[in-house]
């Protein structure tokens, strides 16, 4: 897994950023646009922190430790998207972004053999990732349903 890493660390500016705007697009064209803008977590604390966190997402995919850091990151996103107007698999659709975004960001260096292997098993624990989304999603979503009664 060492050439897609080095390519995933070397491009991670690029990938972060593509991700934060398919991010932004399941979401209204003004929210958006407003989220895009406003970089201050006090006027856009929603912006900042899908920023922040799927930094957070990438960073410990990237070193291969999804661990309490990812559960507290999901945990941070999944509590904004779980009281917003999403499905539940629009919710944690997010994350399946995350390999467009690669694809799209690296897609010349992907046609490599070696690379295209390593690239299938990183998709893998994108794969893992959304699924410990849905979990956290779940929870987030009886908690509001326990709160309401």
């Amino acid at each position: 897994m060492l050439m897609i890493q080095d390519l995933l660390k070397k491009n991670k500016a690029a990938i972060l950023e593509r991700w934060f705007h398919l991010i932004l697009e399941t979401y209204p064209a003004n929210t958006a646009a407003m989220m895009r803008k406003d970089k201050n977590q006090f006027t856009n604390p929603v912006g900042t922190t899908l920023s922040r966190e799927i930094e957070v997402l990438f960073k410990n995919l990237c070193e291969g430790s999804q661990n309490e850091k990812c559960q507290s990151s999901l945990d941070s996103i999944l509590k904004i998207r779980s009281v917003q107007d999403f499905s539940p698999s629009k919710a944690v659709g997010f994350i399946f972004l995350l390999k467009r975004a690669i694809g799209e960001t690296l897609k010349n260096e992907m046609c490599k053999g070696a690379v295209m292997d390593e690239w299938l098993e990183f998709q893998s624990k994108i794969d893992d990732l959304a699924l410990q989304a849905f979990d956290i999603y779940m929870d987030c979503r009886e908690k509001i349903c326990e709160i309401r009664v």
